[in-house]
């Protein structure tokens, strides 16, 4: 038995989950399952902010769906604002020092349930179930669709959806669900965004141009444009704004995950934005689609050579009835060991490296040696000292 909270106003609180989307589309040529990332106002059930990405979320995800969740410019508005806290599982995305650092600036706190605690979060969980009753299991590549016993045929990749197309049907729904959906537990048969107009709770928002480079990281270092753009991992970034700025000290900021552009700002005034910067000579996507096809060959035939390695590496022995010795199932020649351990050997850098064939030179002699150690230096000994004891003492 579960108790309920007692009911709140809009932006009092905040719940945000991942969700593993079971529809099959196609992103460049492969299929894939999405995930969705999104927060819903707790008092008015209203979806404040979404993000989609083609695989496993990360902090990323959050961020954006919280950028568009606190933003009520268009196309994301009117719900928005700061909430009061963001409540979230125990998710390392969502309690990551980078998400945590953003809504701390804001001084929003975030409150992490314990473990396998779903029905802490109901109103985050019931969406997750609504959305798939609800809109999921109509799109094509539905991936828990009943079958006809025997039938194990997918659809084509030119049957699915793209990845474009299937963030604008999720869109589409989310708006669906505000404006003209009626939600179990709001009063008098309110839609989300009914319940949400009808709150009187004043809103607390943040200028867009400080919202503009939320939870942007910083490159810590200062850097100095030249001719060629903005160096950043060994690579170039390059716009049309940077002409006539060649040796101006910037700083770097950018998303998480993300490096296909940077956003360029003044060292001397940290606040001061210069301009974004795109990648110089980005690959094209056939370039992209060839690079894939080659690391693809490559992983799988790392993943052979690890098997037939893994394989060699275990040793297996016959069974025996009497007390005697195990022998080994696979008997191999010593010609066969020898062959082996050699082309080990002539594999390995550090083995071929040969250290001991070219000896080190003695130091210079302006050189300055280091001291020996009281303890190391050999005692010589006196000339009456013939066997190492001490002459006696005249006085003696």
């Amino acid at each position: 038995m579960f108790g309920k909270r007692p009911p709140v106003y809009r932006n009092a609180c905040w719940e945000g989950d991942h969700k593993r989307v079971p529809v099959r589309v196609d992103v460049e040529g492969q299929v894939v399952c999405p995930w969705v990332t999104w927060f819903v106002d707790v008092a008015t059930k209203v979806i404040v902010g979404v993000a989609v990405t083609p695989h496993e979320p990360g902090r990323d995800a959050v961020l954006a769906a919280l950028r568009t969740g606190i933003s009520r410019a268009g196309p994301y508005g009117p719900f928005g604002g700061l909430p009061g806290r963001v409540r979230v599982d125990r998710g390392k995305e969502f309690l990551c020092r980078t998400v945590v650092r953003a809504l701390g600036g804001f001084a929003v706190p975030v409150e992490d349930l314990p473990a396998y605690t779903p029905y802490r979060k109901g109103t985050i969980e019931a969406l997750n179930s609504a959305v798939e009753e609800m809109f999921l299991v109509s799109l094509p590549g539905y991936t828990r669709r009943a079958r006809p016993l025997g039938v194990h045929r997918r659809e084509e990749v030119g049957d699915l959806l793209s990845f474009a197309d299937f963030v604008k049907a999720l869109l589409d729904w989310v708006a669906w669900w505000n404006a003209e959906h009626h939600p179990a537990g709001l009063e008098d048969n309110r839609t989300p965004r009914q319940a949400w107009e009808a709150d009187a709770t004043s809103l607390e928002d943040v200028p867009e141009e400080q919202l503009a480079f939320f939870a942007l990281e910083d490159d810590g270092r200062v850097r100095k444009m030249s001719t060629s753009g903005v160096r950043w991992r060994r690579r170039f970034y390059i716009a049309a704004w940077m002409v006539g700025h060649v040796g101006t000290r910037v700083r770097l900021r950018y998303l998480p995950h993300y490096d296909g552009q940077i956003e360029v700002f003044s060292a001397e005034h940290p606040d001061q934005h210069l301009g974004t910067a795109y990648l110089a000579e980005e690959a094209t996507l056939e370039q992209r689609r060839a690079l894939s096809s080659v690391r693809e060959k490559k992983a799988r035939a790392l993943k052979a050579d690890l098997k037939a390695a893994e394989k060699l590496r275990r040793t297996r022995y016959t069974a025996t009835t009497t007390p005697d010795v195990p022998r080994p199932r696979r008997a191999i020649t010593g010609q066969q060991a020898r062959t082996e351990i050699a082309s080990a050997k002539a594999a390995d850098l550090a083995a071929r490296a040969l250290p001991d064939l070219i000896p080190p030179r003695d130091p210079p002699t302006g050189w300055i040696h280091p001291r020996p150690r009281p303890d190391t230096v050999p005692r010589s000994p006196a000339p009456d000292d013939v066997d190492g004891t001490a002459p006696a003492s005249h006085e003696e």
